[in-house]
Formats: structure tokens, C-alpha cells, sequence
């Protein structure tokens, strides 16, 4: 993980407008949430009291641009255009929204009564009627997204730097952003988009991220006040449309607002996505659904790992009425270049290397970002003569190295759950398949099934020389052997 202790120069400080998506907020009841979304004129301000899987809308306004509830029973906050700040005590019902003030940009609450964050700059204890400004000494760069924990005056705000475009800075203040220090330093480039949210505990943050192209989206969890991070989720295929996030009143709850809007408003699907073990899994609500099903694009590969030359069968999983999908372009080397317009088309990776690929579904009505599937680093071809070393047939195992990401060692281990009577071994590749360490292990009890067997690998190669930072590749020396992933950070 990178380090930075000093930034040697003046950064500006500026406080633009937030990437982040305010669309979605909790109640505070357990499963009770708001979020913003379609309706048939337009848009509007939802509520659901069941986790999500009903949803009453009780404002069909066009001009809402963020919302946050707090823990009054009833209050809801809305940024309108022009950055004016109103509130609700009625549930956001139509008709029971006040006029509170303006010059308010985005709004962090839920944590008291009353308790309205202005971004990082100030906040209300009085229901957003004054605010008392900050000082904000040790803040600089350019506000991305911001937090309050759910332990008083503790506060977060991630900043990108001016001239370090390769790095977000998460800074925690804990004394209402009168002082802020930095905590964290993300290797995420500058146009990254995030949203920031915190858990049930103390101490707990969701970071949701996207790339500036929407490919990319990964959620991650902290529980340590943001010093160190775990990775929960992926979402690469299909590209969900994820329009914001936020944490709940339970242990290990999350919520994802999905939205497709396609069509020029004529199908309107919203999906919410609730977990409750940190991300890791989650339940889908559909509360709301206006026209035919929504579409997306989707697909998977077999096998998606082997040995140079290596044959794939890709199968397209798009969803919505196939008779909108007028064609497929398949880009199976992400570079740039359409290589099948094939529905369900197979090809041969003849080098080594680690493969991403993309899909682009073509459709009639206008169809957005869904249209596109992309699976990063999907593909896995290795060196190796085409088969493997043992004539053994299939042999069942379980492969894994942990902690991974890591720093400065992992441990790989398998478990053989089925008689085997050969040595093998434990190759790693670097990301262009060429082969960096061989660790070799031997099977003294012949025979014996659910045999375990485990390496430290420790970011060396062979000559025992440290590699540098970047995504690594292994798998054991045995018919089907799966090629698993593993990061290296320094």
C-alpha cells in the first residue's frame, strides 16, 4: 500500500461538487430506507419500511438532486437545485417540505436528531435551520466524497491531490473537521468516482467505486476507521447501473440502489440490493418496474483459464426482450478492436497473458450503458505444452492463499479431497503468463485423501529477488487445476 507521509508543495483547496450519487439514504428504523427514483412523469422520493421490497413514493417531484434521513422519526433532508436545503418531518410526504437555506451543496446525517453535514464545511444541530462552519485545518485537494462515523465528531472526507493523479487521500477529523489528518492512501487515479458510507459500528465505512467508464465497480469495507480496507464485491458483468450506496441500522448491512432508465423514460426499473454480511452477498428487491424488462448485457466463458493455445466458448446471458438485440460485438483482448459478431462465438488465445474482454449487445430504442458487459482480467493463458505433467483424470481440491490482497506474504494452500499418488507443485505467473516461482511439494502419505499441503510465498521469484507491486497468478501442476488471482502490494 502506498505511503505518504509528506506532500511538499501548496495544494488548493477546493470543495466542488461531490461524484458521489446522494440518491439513497437510511430511515432510522432497521429496514427502513429512501432512495429517489422513476416514475411515469418523471422522477420521485420513495420510501420502503421492508428492506426494499416495497416502496410507497411519496413525492413525485423532478427536482430533487440528494436526500438523507436522521434519526428523528419522520425527518428527511432534499438538496434542491440551486443547492437549496429543505426538510420534511412528515416522511418527505408532498406538501411537508420547508424551505431551510442555501449555499447547502451535499448533506451527511442519520447519526442524531437534528445533526445536518453540510459536506465536510459545516453543520446544523437544529434541523438545518444555521450552520456552524468549520475549520478544516490540514484539508487539501478536491472533495470526492464524505462521511460521518457513527462515533461523535469523527468525520472522513476523500480528497484527491493536485499533481498526484494516482492517488486519493481519505483524511478522518476528530473533532467535527476542525482538524483532519490523513488515514488512508488509495492507489485510485483521480477520476475514479466514489460514494462513502458508513456501517452500524463505530469505526465501519463501505467504499463503493467506479472508473470514470463505468467498468470497474468494486465495494469495499473498512472496520478500523478507514486504515485498512478488504475488498467485498466486484461487480463487472452485468454492468449494473449502481446509482449510490448506503449502510444500515444491523450488523453488516449494506444497500445498493440499482436503476435502469432506458428508452427515453419508457422502461423504468429500479432494484434494490440489500446485504447484510458487508457486501458479500445480497438479496434483490425489484419495488419498482415501468415497461418491459430492462436490458442488459451479460456473458460467460468455459474455461476461462489453461494453457496456451487456449480455446473458449464465450455464451451471451444479455437479458430483455431478445427481439430489441439486433447484434453482438465481441472485443475478446480489450483492444478496441471487434473480434466476433457472433451470439454465442468461440476463439483461440494463441499467446500467454491475462485477458480482458467486452461485449457490446446492440439494440433497438436507445439503450444506455447497460449495452456493455466487461469482465477485467477474465481470461488466463498460461505456458505449458497443452496438457498437464500427470495422466491422472480429474482430481478435486481446494485452492486458496490468504490474506490477499498482501503484503509482505500470503500463504497458498490446497486440500486434495480425492486419492492422489504423485508429487505436484504450486506454479506462479506473473500477469503475461510467463512463469515466476515454482514451489515444489511432495505427497508422503500416498493414497491418503484430504491431504493438506500449504506454501509462503513471500514476493520473490525464483533467484529470490522481490517483484514489484501488481496482480499475480497461480495454480497447482494437476489436470484442471484452477488459475486463481492474488494481489501484491508494497
Amino acid at each position: 500500500m502506498k505511503r505518504v507521509i509528506i506532500i511538499p508543495f501548496i495544494l488548493i483547496i477546493s470543495l466542488s461538487t461531490l461524484l458521489a450519487d446522494y440518491r439513497i439514504t437510511r430511515g432510522p428504523d432497521i429496514g427502513e430506507i429512501y432512495f429517489i427514483g422513476p416514475t411515469v412523469t418523471g422522477e420521485g422520493i420513495y420510501r420502503s419500511t421492508d428492506l426494499g421490497e416495497i416502496a410507497t413514493c411519496m413525492d413525485s417531484t423532478n427536482e430533487v438532486e440528494s436526500i438523507c434521513a436522521d434519526l428523528t422519526s419522520g425527518s428527511l433532508y432534499c438538496i434542491r437545485p440551486w443547492d437549496c436545503l429543505y426538510y420534511s418531518n412528515n416522511y418527505g410526504q408532498q406538501g411537508s417540505w420547508v424551505y431551510r437555506n442555501s449555499s447547502t451543496y451535499d448533506v451527511n446525517s442519520g447519526r442524531n436528531e437534528g445533526i445536518l453535514y453540510n459536506k465536510i464545511m459545516s453543520h446544523s444541530d437544529d434541523y438545518g435551520i444555521n450552520f456552524i462552519q468549520h475549520l478544516l485545518n490540514g484539508y487539501f485537494g478536491t472533495t470526492k466524497a464524505t462521511e460521518i462515523d457513527n462515533q461523535d465528531n469523527v468525520g472522513y472526507v476523500i480528497t484527491e491531490a493536485n499533481g498526484i493523479p494516482d492517488s486519493l487521500f481519505l483524511l478522518i477529523s476528530y473533532d467535527n473537521f476542525e482538524n483532519l489528518e490523513i488515514q488512508h492512501v488509495f492507489d485510485m487515479h483521480w477520476s475514479h468516482r466514489l460514494s462513502l458510507s458508513r456501517g452500524t459500528e463505530m469505526g465501519e465505512l463501505y467504499l463503493y467505486k467506479t472508473t470514470i467508464y463505468k467498468e470497474e465497480k468494486e465495494l469495499w469495507f473498512s472496520n478500523d476507521y478507514g486504515e485498512t480496507w478488504e475488498l467485498k464485491n466486484t461487480f463487472y458483468c452485468p454492468n449494473l447501473p449502481i446509482k449510490g450506496i448506503v449502510g444500515g441500522r444491523q450488523p453488516g448491512e449494506v444497500y445498493m440502489l440499482v436503476e435502469y432508465i432506458q428508452s427515453m423514460h419508457f422502461i423504468c426499473h429500479t432494484y434494490i440490493y440489500h446485504s447484510l454480511d458487508y457486501g458479500e452477498s445480497f438479496t434483490i428487491y425489484h419495488p419498482i418496474a415501468i415497461g418491459p424488462d430492462p436490458h442488459f448485457a451479460d456473458f460467460e466463458a468455459t474455461p476461462t483459464s489453461g494453457s496456451a493455445p487456449l480455446t473458449v466458448q464465450f455464451t451471451d446471458l444479455s437479458g430483455g426482450d431478445p427481439n430489441w438485440i439486433l447484434g453482438w460485438e465481441w472485443d475478446f483482448d480489450d483492444d478496441g478492436e471487434i473480434d466476433s459478431y457472433e451470439q454465442h462465438p468461440e476463439y483461440t488465445y494463441q499467446d500467454t497473458g491475462l485477458y480482458s474482454v467486452r461485449l457490446h449487445i446492440l439494440t433497438g430504442g436507445g439503450i444506455g450503458e447497460e449495452a456493455y458487459a466487461y469482465r477485467k482480467d477474465y481470461i488466463h493463458a498460461i505456458e505449458g505444452s497443452g496438457k498437464d505433467n500427470y495422466e491422472l483424470g480429474i482430481v478435486n481440491y481446494e485452492l486458496k492463499n490468504y490474506p490477499n490482497p498482501f503484503n509482505p506474504t500470503t500463504t497458498i494452500s490446497f486440500n486434495l479431497t480425492t486419492e492422489h499418488t504423485e508429487s505436484t507443485e504450486i506454479i506462479i505467473y506473473n500477469i503475461k503468463g510467463q512463469k515466476i516461482r515454482q514451489y515444489s511439494i511432495f505427497n508422503n502419505q500416498s493414497g491418503y485423501a484430504g491431504l493438506k499441503s500449504s506454501i509462503v510465498w513471500d514476493g520473490t521469484d525464483n533467484d529470490n529477488k522481490p517483484i514489484s507491486s501488481g496482480i499475480y497468478l497461480y495454480k497447482l501442476n494437476l489436470p484442471n487445476s484452477q488459475v486463481n488471482k492474488m494481489l501484491l502490494l508494497k
